[in-house]
């Protein structure tokens, strides 16, 4: 059939007053309730099997079946749970299998809001499967009860489907308005219309006495009352609330707020219902911009501060109180629906164009508008922070759970918020924007491929903090910032206690302390001795200190990384003793020459002095840890006065994957010395294995460095052409680098991404003093934290005594594949080299207990 033909609704005088319905047509009943709808579905449904339609029951809600079992209808049955886009997706699925002139029943609209706990979620539904069903020339019937819903929501519906019709009844009779009747016209067509089911008829009311019955009728169904105005997402919280200044039990209330906006992580859901009184869900739906979840990252942070403020209530008058905002999932989602994007998200979902639609998807959404509504709460909430700085930050559903960190995957975008309401609306908007598309980048995807949540509702969430700090000149910052970590991943001192916890500390925004920046290290600080360091003197302080410091400058509205000396004029001497060291053997070498010179580097020795800090922050990460009964880490700031006060700011809280041996190994000791690649001990982190290896990757460090600059990326896509082609093989491979594997700097290392190295089993950072190479794994950092994730080894061969062996020369003696001719990076074989070694017994043994790592030939 064509679309838009005509077609029987089995109510042949309804057909008659509305010009039929068509072929297309969605239409929308708003019932009292569902009694009125089956006196419509059921006519319906008869005069379908009569016509052998191709019949179908979409069935998800809870309520009591609309339709019976009979030959001709088929049932389908749907899942209906808080995962939006698996439904809808499932719904999809089948409506592309039913194809086309199909015709449908589906269970209440009203239903949905029982899952997802809020109207805006039901309208993104219907938008989104209504021109679905339309292209394919199908007809649906949808029931919709009456006043349960908002303006907005059914605003939505209206807009989108082909007919709304109102429905309402006396004693005596039934009413039809049409609301909506799209592409067809008559005189009366929009009047008020009486049925009667027993014979049939159905007309226009024209005569006055029986217009002013529906009137009454009308005025009792409370159609124009304020309450349908509110979402009712805002009308369970306004109930709650009431219900608790009224003395009530809201205990399941409580744990309902609980479910459908803090967390869907079940362990995180135990300690927040434990802990959160309703005083603090209220508080978190006051500051919130949409509907939906928080996300993983500002529940962490939330609920990490209550676990101080329940265990530790001295030490919890030093936290900084928050004002962060929160942009719930929902409107991550609305977003897409109404820039019109679904379909192109439907698309990326499958395995088949999962990664091949990223960057067009992320397009897409760099490129989208906002509601006007939308705008009007973002306006509120840049006036609440007048102009001091914003993040905007990355807080997805799966996000800083228990097994699932997302550490560094996701973008945080700072924002001036200086200038005109206009400027910094813009800014705001295009960070939302940013953060929105990073979850179609390649190391996202990644992640969520390696772990298996491709299918999962990866929804994100928002967190919206004021930047902690102060003006120092034209430049923004906290004192110091920084990550804390409850089990310390690595014993940078053989006397230090793992338990006691570790911080890496840095000077500014604490962007220096999660990237591995550019010859710049943070203080490594173990709680158990905050003051040891490996360092012999201070000129080697210095040279492993950090170099540059991230702040907002407020004159070019932007996030920048300058040297001390840009901001050291506008420290006041107290800060300055807090962060800054003395380089003294430097300064006595010059004074040997007769030069008085002060050398200044930032340590942040003063701070890591302050013994009563320390040992707050050793608490802070050790009560936390007990509460969750895992490791944790934390982000935090610093902020000192003048005067010695100071405040400390939890931004971030998640459970941490540490590296726990459960194999014992025996390193083999007969191999000969000509055999052997490398040998290594105390310089490896990951767990006890022995793997035979499938290939090699070997990057020649002095090559390498010979580079022109520009190329140095080409060997880094290299790295991750031969990563995306061994993508679920199975396969054992070694990579191995000069300098940092991760880095963003070429002149450090290869700029890899984590999403280039995915795939294997073990990572080496060769040192090169020749060219200026030097390992350096950045403890705690989001590349580290990737490493234990994906439970890759980390290695590296040092000048120095840990490196018993290494013989690059070994691998002479097999072909490299990029010595082909036909090969994309053949113009590269003398720099990069890629050894099939899977016909040679390759092994590569680890010993974590012991620390002893082996690469050879057997």
């Amino acid at each position: 059939m064509a679309a838009f033909d005509r077609v029987c609704s089995g109510i042949m005088q309804m057909d008659k007053a509305f010009d039929n319905i068509r072929l297309g047509d969605n239409v929308v009943w708003r019932v009292d309730d569902l009694e009125e709808f089956k006196l419509f579905v059921q006519p319906y449904v008869k005069q379908a099997i009569a016509d052998k339609r191709n019949l179908i029951y979409i069935r998800f809600a809870s309520h009591e079946p609309l339709l019976e079992e009979q030959e001709g209808l088929k049932i389908v049955h749907v899942e209906l749970n808080h995962r939006f886009e698996n439904f809808t997706v499932e719904i999809h699925e089948i409506i592309s299998k039913e194809g086309r002139d199909a015709f449908y029943v589906f269970d209440c609209l009203s239903d949905l809001q029982t899952a997802w706990a809020t109207d805006l979620m039901m309208g993104n539904f219907f938008q989104v499967t209504c021109p679905y069903l339309f292209i394919l020339d199908t007809v649906a019937f949808f029931p919709l009860i009456r006043g349960k819903h908002s303006f907005q929501a059914i605003a939505k519906i209206r807009d989108t489907t082909q007919l709304f019709l109102d429905v309402y009844s006396d004693k005596k009779n039934i009413y039809v308005r049409p609301d909506k009747v799209w592409n067809r016209y008559s005189e009366v067509m929009f009047l008020p219309h009486i049925y009667n089911p027993e014979n049939g008829d159905f007309y226009p009311i024209l005569d006055g006495v029986m217009a002013s019955h529906f009137y009454q009728v009308l005025g009792k169904t409370g159609s124009v009352t304020d309450s349908d105005n509110m979402d009712s997402w805002d009308r369970f919280f306004n109930i709650t609330r009431v219900m608790h200044e009224a003395g009530a039990d809201v205990s399941d209330n409580c744990g309902r707020m609980c479910n459908i906006m803090m967390t869907r992580d079940k362990k995180l859901r135990s300690m927040v219902k434990e802990l959160f009184t309703p005083e603090d869900y209220f508080s978190v739906k006051e500051r919130m911009i949409g509907t939906g979840m928080i996300g993983g990252k500002a529940c962490g942070m939330l609920l990490a501060r209550k676990i101080i403020e329940h265990r530790m209530p001295e030490t919890f008058e030093y936290l900084e109180p928050h004002d962060s905002f929160y942009i719930g999932s929902d409107v991550f989602y609305t977003y897409i629906v109404e820039n019109k994007f679904w379909d192109l998200r439907i698309r990326q979902r499958t395995k088949e164009e999962f990664f091949s639609l990223a960057d067009e998807f992320a397009e897409r959404l760099l490129k989208g508008s906002f509601s006007r509504e939308m705008e009007e709460q973002f306006v509120k909430l840049l006036e609440y922070y007048g102009q001091d700085p914003i993040i905007v930050r990355s807080s997805s559903i799966l996000e800083d759970g228990f097994g699932n960190a997302f550490a560094g995957k996701y973008e945080s975008v700072f924002c001036s918020n200086s200038g005109s309401m206009e400027q910094r609306i813009e800014e705001l908007e295009n960070a939302i924007r940013t953060v929105y598309a990073s979850t179609m980048s390649r190391s996202a995807l990644d992640y969520r491929s390696r772990r298996g949540l491709q299918d999962r509702d990866e929804q994100m969430a928002l967190l919206v903090q004021r930047v902690s700090g102060s003006y120092y000149g034209e430049f923004y910052m906290p004192c110091a910032a920084g990550v804390g970590y409850s089990y310390s991943p690595y014993k940078f001192m053989e006397s230090l206690d793992q338990s006691a916890g570790m911080l890496r500390l840095v000077m500014g925004l604490g962007t220096s302390a999660v990237d591995r920046t550019e010859g710049s290290y943070p203080r490594l600080v173990s709680l158990d001795k905050p003051l040891a360091t490996n360092a012999r003197n201070s000129i080697e302080k210095h040279q492993y200190s950090q170099r540059k410091l991230e702040v907002m400058n407020r004159a070019s509205r932007k996030l920048e990384r300058i040297a001390l000396e840009d901001v050291e004029k506008y420290m006041p001497f107290s800060l300055r003793r807090l962060l800054l060291e003395h380089d003294t053997d430097t300064e006595r070498m010059f004074r040997d020459r007769g030069e008085d010179r002060d050398i200044e580097f930032i340590s942040c020795l003063g701070i890591v002095r302050k013994d009563a800090l320390m040992q707050q922050m050793k608490e802070i990460l050790h009560v936390i840890q007990e509460e969750y009964q895992y490791p944790v880490d934390i982000e935090f700031t610093m902020n000192f006065s003048e005067g010695g006060d100071y405040v400390i700011n939890i931004l971030q809280c998640r459970p941490l994957q540490v590296f726990k041996d459960t194999e014992s190994m025996e390193i083999p000791t007969d191999i000969a010395g000509e055999n052997i690649l490398f040998e290594c001990k105390r310089s490896a982190m990951g767990l006890s294995r022995a793997e035979k290896l499938d290939k090699i990757v070997y990057v020649d460090p002095v090559r390498y460095y010979s580079m022109p600059y520009q190329d140095k990326n080409k060997i880094a896509r290299a790295i991750g052409h031969i990563n995306w082609e061994m993508r679920g093989k199975g396969k054992h491979m070694l990579l191995m680098v000069p300098g940092r594997v991760g880095t963003t700097s070429p002149e450090l290392g290869v700029p890899t991404s984590f999403a280039d190295i995915s795939e294997f089993d073990t990572v080496c950072e060769i040192a090169d003093s020749k060219v200026g190479y030097n390992p350096e794994l950045s403890y705690g950092s989001h590349f580290f934290q990737d490493l234990v994730e994906a439970g890759i080894l980390y290695t590296a061969i040092f000048e120095n005594e840990k490196t018993l062996v290494f013989e690059p020369a070994l691998l002479e003696k097999y072909e490299n594949e990029f010595s082909e001719q036909t090969s994309e990076y053949y113009e590269f074989r003398t720099v990069i080299a890629s050894y099939d070694v899977s016909g040679d017994n390759v092994y590569i043994y680890h010993d974590m207990n012991k620390e002893h790592t082996l690469c050879a030939r057997r």
